[in-house]
């Protein structure tokens, strides 16, 4: 017992008082107080209807004929419902407030969220509240006669904390078909309010009991406090004797917190995953469930306020409970209910390209401004793995002023130094970051949360106002009218912190008042830990990569239809291809950490999508192209290729690939630019850079090695990779066969139950890798490596609309722990002079490290993890076929942008004539990142750029459309001061000037 480890201190015969005082007291809270909470209760009539199947909407259920049902049967096969029809008896006796039906469907000692879960409704289909372990009371309107009928989710326990054990219930088709709970209790009982309010004075101060100081005073009067209610009341007549109780108690809870106390500024909220070890469809109950619940609350308690992120979910709730949303838009404009973080869902933020980050915030903030008359400024992204250093810029460009998360927390090595700070990112913007010190976004206000929130705020002396989100999350649930009260005697209570019921932008405003000059953390907020979510799931990722290139294609072939041609462009199918890769990107779906379930639907979503898009960007060059001519190249990447402009269609050519031809070692395959050699073991024995003369190989080490290593983390499966598995691994050097296949030398692998077939050709002046891969593995990772004959120091990743250098020794404890990176198409490793570009077309997981060259000389090992093979939550997770291209190439960082769109947006053959881009921008530093028409359908053409090289860039963006004024946007389009953008010729070009990573929006009003 906590209590018992923290008294070895203490003078012996005062720790012996002390034990027995509490043992005394908690037996009696445990034995007489609580059952006397509810101490009358009736019995109910119960009467139930199976589903079969996916939910139905009340209407439905309750038309259905219901069978005689009796508490303490078994119900419920994994991932059904059962609709449970209950009819009782309210005493006359009673007063109105004091019925409440009590229900345990079976619950365990799981966390509410994680298992059984359901919602009541009154007969005419009205929710009342939701049930869940540890809030499990649903309140009975006046006296006499009742009926409810409750709607229960057979959701089947996933994940008990730290256990990872393979598990066949994610995917209904493996998932069982036997009842997996049985009902416990349905009854109609009476809470006396007053035990209540006793038992909610006893659990305060027996919290602080157990974090104050063992030889305090406070402490001493706490206990003496707890021992005195324990005397003066009656254990044959708790409810008689509870007002005594309590005026023995008064005087304890009624001393003020110290001057120096902190200020926690405590928010509702509850962290509701939009899919995780629950499919979305499960999501949308629980969201329904949640607000219930705070609905609830918010009648109970006038202080209350509460914070929910996620237009995504309020887009549910209003699409499958009408009412219950009316009543959540009426709390939203009291402001009682507040939204927060202006995204779609709390995405990922290392692996969401640039503008699907933009997108994240741009139909996020548009749903809140339509449906609920608000905008948020605060991002709220408390659980994703790790944050983008180019978030801050697109935030700040989208409005938002603040930044809430706690994840860094859960650091494995170090300690963040901050909790409240300004957060930089890679072009200079700043956001004003809170990291809520008690490390959890599930906080119930306890003792112990709070006393860890006054341990960890690190600006402890300089500052006071600290954030507290209290509320069940992950699964949902919510604030507990139990959290509430602690919050009200948490006020100013000595020994605690003291406690406010308030709001997010009044945290932040006091916050930022009180520390106006906070501390900068600069660059990426890389987690330490979950660093496998770059690989998990590889199919998942391979969907949102690919949707992503056809939301480009599809958006400016679309415009250019539109405004060359005059074609309706597809305002609501864009809309909607959007919506359905943003939810994908949810911070437990695109990192591959959710059950089968939820896998097999995103890869379902990600292959409608990626059809729909295809018709729209068919549809769209062939409006262009006027349905016949010859052959032409759609471009849809920034950068001119083959003689085919930037954005623009022109004619079709071929690249050049070299021709492999036998040598004494291997085959060689040499261009203008390359000479490489592959040797019979089907490894890389030189790369020479034709123009330099430079070998890029250290001499006496293969290239392009496949390497298995064992993968066995010590927690958290398809989340996490450990440094130490990398002691483990084999390079594959002896395979089945290596031949020439036309211009590729092929080399075929075949390991344990899986095949690996690569094609290596040399075309354009890069070196390419294409695998097919069949991958029958578990609990393994595949890794491609390429050690690199340069004296670097960093290595260079492409992130969103930049691109962010990292160090590859291990001179610190934070360079140590950062052994597996996220990049997006490309990273480059190079010295003054020299360097290498590796691009990919959907990898997303690197690690580059310094090392030494057989020959003593520093060289650097850049490897991509291609594969890995975790069984939970998902067993099944990655199995089967999977295809990667990777290049190499010598180069600068001008080359790895290239080789990383030729990866992401591969030649497209159509036939017509050639079409000249709408935009054309003068300086190469300047990216075109989209091309689309204004999300207000009125016609005008939204163009994104974004200064790539990381220094000062100027020149025209020509246009070739007709236009009256240009202007410079926020992410909404809305008109923005701005000093990038200069002088304009309407109808002919603007003039702009970007600091390094710059990101500036246009807009051209036809």
């Amino acid at each position: 017992m906590e209590f018992a480890r923290r008294m070895d201190d203490v003078d012996p015969f005062a720790r012996g008082r002390l034990e027995l005082t509490m043992r005394r007291v908690r037996r009696f809270l445990r034995e007489r107080i609580e059952p006397a909470v509810h101490g009358e209760r009736r019995p109910v009539a119960v009467r139930a209807w199976t589903v079969g199947g996916e939910p139905v909407p009340f209407a439905e259920a309750a038309a259905q004929r219901f069978d005689p049902f009796a508490v303490g049967e078994p119900w419920g096969r994994p991932w059904d419902t059962v609709w449970f029809e209950v009819r009782g008896e309210v005493p006359q006796e009673w007063a109105s407030d004091e019925a409440e039906l009590l229900v345990d469907l079976g619950f365990d000692e799981a966390q509410p969220g994680f298992q059984a879960e359901a919602t009541a409704y009154r007969p005419d289909g009205s929710v009342v509240k939701a049930v869940e372990p540890r809030n499990a009371w649903v309140p009975i309107d006046g006296s006499g006669p009742f009926t409810l009928l409750i709607e229960a989710a057979a959701n089947p326990v996933v994940f008990t904390p730290y256990a990872y054990r393979p598990t066949p219930v994610g995917d209904p088709a493996s998932a069982g078909s036997e009842p997996i709970y049985r009902l416990t209790t349905l009854e109609v009982a009476r809470r006396d309010a007053e035990v209540w309010e006793l038992l909610q004075d006893v659990l305060v101060l027996d919290g602080l009991v157990d974090v104050l100081p063992e030889d305090g005073a406070r402490r001493a009067q706490l206990v003496t406090a707890l021992e005195r209610m324990v005397d003066v009341m009656d254990p044959a007549d708790v409810p008689g004797t509870a007002a005594a109780g309590r005026a023995a108690l008064a005087p304890a809870l009624a001393v003020r917190a110290a001057d120096s106390a902190l200020r926690v500024s405590a928010v509702g909220h509850a962290h509701i995953d939009s899919a995780w070890l629950w499919p979305t469809r499960e999501t949308v109950r629980k969201v329904a469930r949640t607000f219930a619940n705070v609905l609830d609350l918010l009648d109970r308690d006038p202080d209350f306020v509460y914070a929910a992120s996620s237009a995504q979910q309020y887009a549910w709730l209003q699409a499958s409970q009408p009412a219950l949303f009316e009543r959540v838009r009426a709390a939203v404009d009291s402001g009682r209910i507040r939204p927060v973080g202006g995204m779609w869902v709390e995405s990922d933020t290392n692996m969401p390209s640039g503008e699907s980050l933009v997108r994240q915030l741009v139909h996020g903030k548009r749903w809140f401004l339509e449906h609920l008359g608000v905008e948020s400024d605060e991002v709220w992204l408390p659980d994703s793995f790790g944050y983008t250093a180019a978030f801050p810029q697109i935030a700040r460009a989208a409005g938002m002023r603040s930044f809430v998360t706690q994840k860094p927390s859960w650091n494995e090595t170090n300690r963040m130094p901050y909790s409240t700070f300004l957060w930089e990112g890679i072009d200079g913007s700043r956001l004003l970051t809170h990291f809520p010190p008690a490390d959890t976004y599930n906080s119930d206000l306890g003792a112990e949360d709070l006393a860890r929130t006054e341990r960890r705020f690190a600006e402890k002396g300089r500052a006071k106002e600290v954030l507290g989100l209290f509320g069940f999350g992950d699964g949902g649930g919510g604030p507990t009218r139990e959290m509430l009260a602690a919050a009200h005697r948490k006020a100013d209570l000595d020994g605690s912190p003291r406690v406010r019921l308030t709001d997010p932008a009044t945290f932040f405003a006091d916050a930022a008042a009180e520390l106006p000059d906070p501390s900068v953390w600069s660059g990426e907020m890389y987690l330490e830990l979950h660093r496998g979510t770059l690989i998990s799931q590889q199919r998942t990722k391979r969907g949102n990569r690919r949707n992503e290139a056809l939301l480009r294609e599809a958006e400016l072939w679309a415009t250019t239809a539109a405004v060359l041609r005059g074609a309706a462009y597809p305002y609501d199918a864009l809309e909607e291809a959007w919506r359905t890769v943003l939810l994908q990107q949810f911070h437990d779906i695109l990192p591959g950490s959710s059950i089968a379930w939820v896998h097999q639907e995103a890869e379902r979503n990600h292959a409608a999508v990626s059809a729909a898009l295809e018709g729209l960007i068919g549809g769209a060059l062939a409006a262009l192209g006027g349905g016949g001519g010859d052959p032409v190249v759609a471009n849809a990447a920034p950068l001119a290729r083959h003689g085919v402009p930037a954005l623009g269609i022109g004619p079709a050519s071929e690249p050049v690939a070299a021709t492999p031809r036998p040598t004494p070692r291997g085959f060689a395959l040499v261009d203008d630019a390359l000479r490489v050699v592959v040797d019979r073991r089907g490894v890389l024995l030189s790369v020479q850079d034709r123009a330099s003369g430079r070998e890029v190989l250290p001499e006496g080490l293969p290239g392009g090695v496949l390497q298995l290593f064992r993968d066995t983390p010590r927690d958290w499966d398809a989340w996490d990779i450990d440094a130490e598995d990398q002691r483990t691994g084999v390079e594959l050097l002896a395979p089945e066969s290596v031949e020439v296949e036309g211009d590729a030398v092929v080399v075929r692998h075949r390991f344990g139950a899986s095949t690996v077939e690569v094609r290596i050709r040399v075309v354009d002046g890069r070196l390419d890798y294409a695998f097919a891969i069949d991958w029958h593995e578990t609990q393994k990772l595949l890794k491609l490596a390429f050690p690199l004959d340069v004296r670097a120091t960093h290595a260079t990743s492409e992130i969103q609309f930049g691109h962010l250098q990292r160090p590859i020794h291990r001179n610190t404890s934070w360079d140590s722990a950062r052994f597996e990176t996220v990049a997006h198409r490309w990273i480059h490793v190079g010295e003054t002079g020299f360097g290498v570009a590796i691009a990919n077309d959907v990898v997303y997981g690197h690690d580059v490290r310094a090392a030494v060259a057989p020959s003593g000389r520093p060289m650097a090992v850049a490897r991509l993890s291609l594969l890995r093979a975790p069984l939970f939550p998902d067993p099944t997770a990655d199995q089967g076929r999977h295809a990667f291209t990777v290049s190499l190439r010598p180069g600068g960082i001008p080359e790895a942008i290239d080789d990383g769109y030729r990866q992401h947006l591969p030649r497209r053959t159509t036939s017509g004539t050639p079409v000249e881009p709408l935009v054309a921008v003068t300086d190469p530093a300047v990216l075109v990142e989209a091309v689309k028409l204004a999300e207000d359908r009125s016609g005008d053409v939204v163009v994104r750029l974004s200064e790539s090289l990381g220094g000062r860039a100027a020149g025209e963006v020509r246009t070739t459309f007709p236009w009256t004024s240009v202007v410079a946007t926020d992410l909404l389009e809305r008109e923005v001061a701005s000093t990038a953008l200069g002088g304009s010729t309407p109808g002919d070009s603007a003039r702009i000037a970007l600091r390094p990573f710059e990101l500036l929006t246009l807009r051209f009003r036809r």
